[in-house]
């Protein structure tokens, strides 16, 4: 049942040209636009540049944002279309649907990551300490968590529209306080605690792991680790808020 559904899905989006390139293209074009801003710095001889650090972070970054809005309305757009109300009258489980979902977005989120990181490399020149693998790791296990928050908040909206609203709500605070912009130990006391549990911080803190250490480290794997299992505890919880009527 889970794999019926995610072929199903990817035939969709098979015939949905703009949904692929908003997957596939959006990201690696918002990078280039990064690298752009900082292109004309000048730092002394041995200083690394902005962009290695930033442009980094935006691979964990805009896969999680981009996967989030596409999940979020695709889903919902099954549910008010009928088509999720029919499937769910027939013996498949709710938990086999939204890892079949899960799964068919989670493929277009390591496309998407492997086009986002190539670029980043070979074409704008990415230099960091760390193996390209492990990025592409990273990247792709965050878009997946993309994923799995699209299809958890789809499940509270009825409308497109009211889908777009949860970014503000779900997206932006973690890019806020994930260690992009300030340190987290520079933030007072309760952002500070409020970002420790956010799973986007646990992205940029593996990410920077994999910048500062040639060999992997034990702190990357368990970052990487506490990503996965939130993606899997979200899935599981979206399972089970998923109406079997639409309203």
């Amino acid at each position: 049942m889970m794999l019926a559904t995610a072929r199903r899905v990817l035939d969709q989006l098979r015939h949905d040209h703009r949904s692929v390139a908003l997957i596939l293209v959006v990201p690696a074009l918002l990078l280039t636009a990064v690298y752009f801003l900082f292109e004309n710095e000048t730092l002394p001889p041995g200083v690394p540049r902005t962009f290695d650090r930033v442009g980094l972070m935006m691979l964990a970054i805009f896969p999680f944002v981009v996967m989030f809005l596409v999940t979020s309305i695709t889903m919902l757009r099954e549910r008010t279309s009928g088509t999720l109300e029919r499937l769910l009258t027939t013996p498949v489980h709710k938990a086999d649907l939204l890892f079949g979902y899960g799964l068919a977005f989670s493929i277009m989120a390591a496309l998407q990551s492997l086009v986002a990181t190539g670029v980043a490399y070979w074409i704008l020149g990415l230099d960091i300490q760390g193996s390209p693998g492990l990025v592409v790791m990273i990247a792709v296990i965050n878009a997946v968590l993309g994923v799995a928050l699209g299809l958890l908040c789809s499940a509270f909206a009825r409308t497109e529209f009211q889908a777009v609203q949860f970014m503000p709500v779900v997206v932006v605070p973690q890019i806020l306080l994930c260690g992009l912009f300030v340190a987290r130990d520079r933030m007072n006391d309760v952002l500070e605690a409020v970002a420790n549990v956010l799973p986007l911080t646990y992205s940029v803190d593996a990410l920077q792991e994999i910048a500062a250490n040639a060999d992997p480290s034990d702190r990357l794997w368990m970052d990487a680790g506490v990503i996965a299992a939130i993606v899997l505890a979200v899935l599981v919880l979206a399972s089970l808020t998923l109406r079997r009527r639409t309203a």
